[in-house]
């Protein structure tokens, strides 16, 4: 049993993957010497070299232009973007090769790409720094797309997500990089990557979310029920494919439902949650499915990102509406 960080978590899982295959390499900007702007690559690059974790040129489309072309060669390329503003200019090569060449050549060429992008606010940064694009990925077919929210599911995320024959979009809450630390212990076996997970039980209403948010609905479960409320929390993990039985099976049981992320409300992955769970569980639903995220406005400067990131008052505000019907 190890405490660990979700960077250590990350780290520790890519090292664990090298090991386990050769054919598993790093490439991104400055993921080499320097260990990543986050460190999440940290002493990689000494210890198994720069053939195998290689700082590339600041060029996104480029990075995962070359990862198409070392997929088809049977590598299994892990691509660092740097930031998640920075993911656009390898959009094309993403929407475009990536998400289709396993469709396209009729299931004999695989893309088992990892593209780790670093999403979500929170941490005082600049433009392009604190973007949340997870609805265009999962809105694009052939993508797999996942989102962990603590050190451990990191740790087992990664390596799964690595393993994996189609191409997976990684998401990880920057803002939780090094903020809390858990307990990994290795014997234990972990949950498989496509499936979401209740983290904390509830009877009165079901709470949703993904990455960043999930630290922040647990904080807010635990303020409801200081006034009597109890509030389910269920950490979806996975966005592309979403895996929605547990969700129908405890909103069948509280009957109400929020879902919060950092994203745009507006057609954000909420929309599409909210309208499955109206589809399935419709004459279970006491109130409307409601949603909690960012305004729809470019990310602020960040001081004052705060306002803009919705928070536990946000979303306690939510649940009182809920509740209120």
């Amino acid at each position: 049993m190890t405490k660990i960080t979700l960077a250590k978590g990350l780290n520790a899982g890519l090292r664990k993957a090298m090991e386990d295959d050769p054919k598993v390499l790093i490439m991104g900007e400055d993921v080499g010497k320097l260990g990543g702007v986050f460190r999440i690559t940290d002493g990689l690059q000494k210890d198994f070299g720069e053939d195998r974790v290689i700082d590339s040129p600041l060029a996104e489309s480029g990075i995962l232009g070359t990862a198409v072309g070392m997929a088809m060669r049977g590598y299994r390329p892990v691509c660092e973007i740097q930031f998640d503003g920075f993911v656009y200019p390898a959009y094309d090569q993403i929407v475009s090769q990536v998400a289709k060449i396993h469709f396209r050549s009729m299931g004999k060429v695989k893309m088992p790409i990892v593209v780790r992008i670093p999403f979500g606010g929170g941490i005082g940064a600049v433009e392009h720094h604190s973007e949340s694009p997870e609805a265009q990925f999962a809105h694009t077919p052939g993508l797999k797309v996942v989102a962990c929210s603590n050190p451990v599911d990191g740790y087992w995320m990664i390596q799964q997500a690595i393993a994996c024959d189609d191409p997976v979009i990684f998401l990880e809450p920057k803002r939780q990089y090094h903020a809390d630390k858990a307990e990994l212990d290795e014997s234990v076996l972990p949950q498989p990557l496509f499936t979401s997970r209740v983290v904390r039980e509830g009877s009165d209403l079901t709470l949703l979310a993904y990455g960043p948010m999930v630290k922040t609905c647990l904080l807010s479960a635990e303020a409801a029920a200081g006034e009597g409320k109890s509030v389910e929390v269920i950490d979806l993990r996975t966005l592309s494919p979403l895996d929605l039985g547990p969700v129908y099976a405890s909103v069948r049981k509280t009957g109400r439902a929020v879902v919060a992320h950092e994203a745009h409300v507006n057609l954000g992955m909420g929309s599409e949650i909210a309208a499955r769970i109206t589809e399935q569980c419709f004459y279970h639903l006491e109130a409307p499915v409601l949603r909690v995220g960012g305004f729809d406005t470019p990310y602020p400067p960040s001081r004052i990102e705060e306002e803009w990131l919705p928070d536990l008052d946000r979303v306690l505000d939510a649940v009182d509406r809920s509740l209120a019907y």
